[in-house]
């Protein structure tokens, strides 16, 4: 460990050690056995109980992830040309693996990036960022300018970016909730284009950052099989799915929201498609509507579309939320015929593809049907997986026939 470093030292112990040379970027603060007396949100290095240099993180007083790190090159130094290079390096991997497809897509994906708790969305001209740790927050009055300038200077035409900060999550780290323009203004809602269809995005209103662009691949996989089929789209927010089963051909397709504004929402978007002859939209708890088509009886649709919200958001509710899973999922196998299809989702970490498969092979059983599988997928890739990090691994998506 080098003296000259600078920064302030934070011995971890042995367990801690171990887990941080597994990869993982976050040290807990029972991990932390000794530290000076430094700023909330400063950088800080970790060491092991022998000294050895383990990285370079931001402080978290407050929060239970005491140390998150940004880089374990212990010749790094965090000036504005090594943020620039982290912001140059995550765009020209979305160019490179989206295409075409960055004028609407998830620039940085937080620690999958190197920005620790930072999530950055592109909607057409804006830019939203939701930022969760205090380091990020900290400095952002240097960090979104450079982002700015890499984008600018590749010739993408930005107009501001727009803060989501009204989460809960970020009185952890001590910060305020908030949302509002911290670059330019003006009108809060844009238009995008995913998969050759339109949506409105409200930045301002919108859940999360305003949009969901993990699934952007996955309609697409739904549009390519829904030719000539009769489909129900549950959950169905903006009408994502929705959309791209009525543009992929199929016969008629529902729209199925709790959210009377999402339905609207989605009844917008499908005008603006020209689609809405083939569509009608229902506001109903999919909970209740299931049951209720399979009393009516027949297989009044063939293809069948699960893409609920995240049911849990921590251990303690996966018992739970797993029993909501398979309920929707049994439902949804019971109503269709033989031969039908269905695609089925789960956007929570803490329903890993294991349990979230057993589930399904429950639920199959029980309705006294087969599974098929065409496709098993995951998010689209500008929200990237890090094998060390098992939180960045979330969305599940699969695609069965029903035999």
């Amino acid at each position: 460990m080098k003296e000259t470093r600078g920064y302030p030292v934070f011995t971890i112990t042995q367990k801690g050690t171990r887990w941080v040379e597994t990869g993982h970027p976050w040290i807990y603060d029972a991990e932390v056995t000794e530290g000076p007396d430094c700023p909330n949100g400063a950088l800080v290095d970790a060491v092991s109980p022998k000294g050895k240099y383990l990285g370079t993180g931001f402080l978290s007083r407050q929060s239970r992830i005491r140390i998150r790190l940004v880089s374990r090159n212990a010749n790094d130094r965090f000036d504005s040309a090594f943020w620039l290079r982290r912001f140059r390096y995550a765009w020209d991997y979305r160019k490179q693996v989206l295409g075409p497809d960055v004028t609407a897509c998830r620039v940085i994906f937080g620690e999958a990036d190197g920005f620790p708790g930072l999530t950055v969305d592109r909607f057409s001209d804006i830019l939203v960022t939701q930022t969760l740790s205090l380091g990020i927050e900290q400095r952002k009055a240097e960090l979104f300018p450079l982002l700015l300038q890499v984008l600018r200077e590749d010739g993408q035409e930005i107009r501001g970016i727009y803060e989501r900060n009204d989460v809960a999550i970020r009185a952890l780290e001590g910060m305020d909730e908030g949302k509002g323009w911290l670059v330019g203004g003006g009108e809060t809602v844009t238009e995008i284009c995913e998969n050759g269809i339109y949506y409105k995005v409200d930045v301002e209103n919108g859940q999360k950052t305003g949009f969901f662009l993990d699934q952007k691949y996955n309609r697409l996989a739904v549009q390519r099989l829904a030719r000539g089929r009769r489909v129900l789209d549950c959950f169905t927010h903006t009408g994502s799915f929705a959309l791209n089963a009525a543009r992929g051909g199929a016969e008629h397709v529902t729209a199925v929201d709790i959210s009377a504004q999402a339905v609207e929402m989605a009844r917008a978007n499908a005008v603006r498609n020209g689609l809405e002859g083939k569509m009608d939209f229902l506001e109903a708890d999919v909970f209740d509507l299931l049951p209720g088509l399979s009393q009516q009886g027949g297989a009044p649709y063939d293809f069948i579309i699960l893409d609920p919200p995240a049911f849990t958001k921590s251990r303690k509710t996966a018992d739970r939320a797993e029993k909501g899973y398979k309920e929707i999922n049994y439902r949804a196998m019971k109503l269709l015929p033989r031969g039908g299809y269905f695609a089925t989702a789960s956007c929570s970490h803490f329903m890993p593809s294991e349990r979230f498969e057993a589930m399904l092979r429950s639920a199959a059983r029980d309705a006294g049907v087969e599974l098929k599988q065409i496709e098993a997928r995951q998010q689209a890739p500008d929200h990237p997986i890090l094998w060390n990090v098992p939180e960045t691994d979330y969305l599940k998506f699969y695609i069965f026939q029903v035999i």
